[in-house]
């Protein structure tokens, strides 16, 4: 039995799936006969149900306390088209669009990755389009079996943490502070290169270039102007190997870019993480940090995550973990945070994932989480999340 949960970043789901988002330890699957294309497609819906418990002070705003009390709902879901063809000389070609279920999704009318694949058993794989880096894919944190996410955090539909939904924290997205999976200044599915070797007795290397950050799933961004960073370089490194009934699945990444805001040098991340299974045990951990260019260190993110989950006999699995992370301020670009200013996100989610049939989990789950943002007032946010959800995925 596999327990598999749908996020927005990590993308577990679409990995188990279709390997759209994370090329370790995932091959193209070529078509049953040469030269013929395969319109694979495919895709995932998770719902939720939970009830809301908020605290807090949001002062400075002039919106008040955030009222996401009592009942509410989440729904997150993609259509993802895979198609592909396999030549005679062994090359595989394919294409990867993904289409977001809800409005206002990850890009111009709902498209979230687009991109091409050219893999081959001794080539290895190169995306040429709009993906996460080769860093981005490669990470590893700790395990998970439940669907509401706070390696995110998707549990911002619940508890406003950050600004987007009205919560203390800016800037936060694709950043260390709330999330493994960080890229160079927090860019999201920008034009990039990357290429992936051929696994080696499960160690697989990959490595990407992007001309800036210059949009999301867009047509053109090579206009260096518009652009914040530029020359993003990424690396990611990945090994995941079983040993009898011990599993192991190690990910590290490194990544760089050219700031072009004033007072800006260069932008970095970086990050390690490891998962261990020991049977039906899983326990994992991981660690990143962003660094934003400045001399003083403003806007640096850090965070880690530690969590183990229980695959026991018969349909359910159990977890617990937590995540943690913080920030130096953002008192404003290219100015010194105040001092002593700092953001926190601490969050916590204990679950259960029932699995009733092909593609279809029932997820239970609690969840407390506190963002804190003393960088120009005193601006905080906890709340608890009792919920429930369906995943269906296809």
């Amino acid at each position: 039995m596999t327990h598999i949960p749908a996020y927005e970043e990590g993308h577990t789901l679409k990995k188990h799936l279709l390997c759209t988002s994370a090329i370790i330890g995932c091959a193209m699957a070529a078509p049953a006969t040469a030269q013929q294309w395969d319109l694979a497609w495919g895709g995932f819906m998770s719902q939720h149900v939970a009830y809301t418990d908020l605290s807090g002070t949001m002062s400075g705003t002039g919106v008040g306390q955030v009222d996401n009390d009592g009942i509410g709902f989440h729904s997150s879901s993609e259509i993802i088209f895979t198609p592909s063809v396999t030549l005679d000389n062994g090359l595989t070609f394919g294409i990867n669009i993904q289409m977001e279920g809800e409005n206002g999704g990850g890009g111009a009318d709902g498209i979230d990755e687009t991109y091409m694949s050219i893999s081959g058993d001794t080539l290895g794989r190169i995306d040429i389009g709009s993906e996460n880096s080769a860093g981005y894919k490669s990470m590893v944190a700790a395990p998970e079996v439940t669907s509401m996410a706070i390696n995110s955090p998707s549990v911002s539909a619940f508890i406003p943490l950050s600004a987007s939904t009205g919560g203390p924290l800016p800037g936060i997205f694709r950043g260390a502070m709330v999330s493994a999976y960080t890229e160079v200044g927090r860019n999201n599915d920008t034009q990039r290169i990357t290429y992936y070797t051929p696994s080696f007795n499960g160690l697989t290397v990959g490595v990407s270039y992007a001309r800036n950050n210059g949009g999301n799933a867009v047509n053109n961004a090579n206009n260096n102007n518009a652009a914040s960073v530029k020359d993003i370089f990424d690396i990611g490194v990945n090994y995941s190997q079983t040993f009898g009934t011990t599993s192991v699945n190690i990910g590290a990444r490194y990544g760089t870019g050219d700031g072009q805001l004033v007072n800006q040098g260069d932008l970095d991340t970086w990050g390690i993480g490891a998962q261990i299974g020991f049977g039906d045990f899983t326990v994992g951990a991981h660690y990143a940090e962003n660094d934003n260019g400045y001399g003083n260190g403003f806007g640096d993110q850090e965070g880690w995550s530690f969590g183990a989950t229980y695959d026991a006999p018969g349909p359910w699995a159990f977890e617990a973990l937590t995540f943690q992370g913080e920030s130096s301020g953002t008192g404003g670009v290219g100015t010194a945070a105040a001092p002593g200013a700092k953001e926190e996100y601490i969050a916590y989610r204990i679950g259960a994932s029932r699995d009733l049939g092909p593609g279809v989990d029932w997820d239970i789950y609690a969840i407390w989480a506190e963002a804190d943002d003393k960088t120009t007032a005193a601006t905080e946010i906890e709340g608890t999340v009792i919920g429930t959800a369906i995943n269906l995925s296809f």
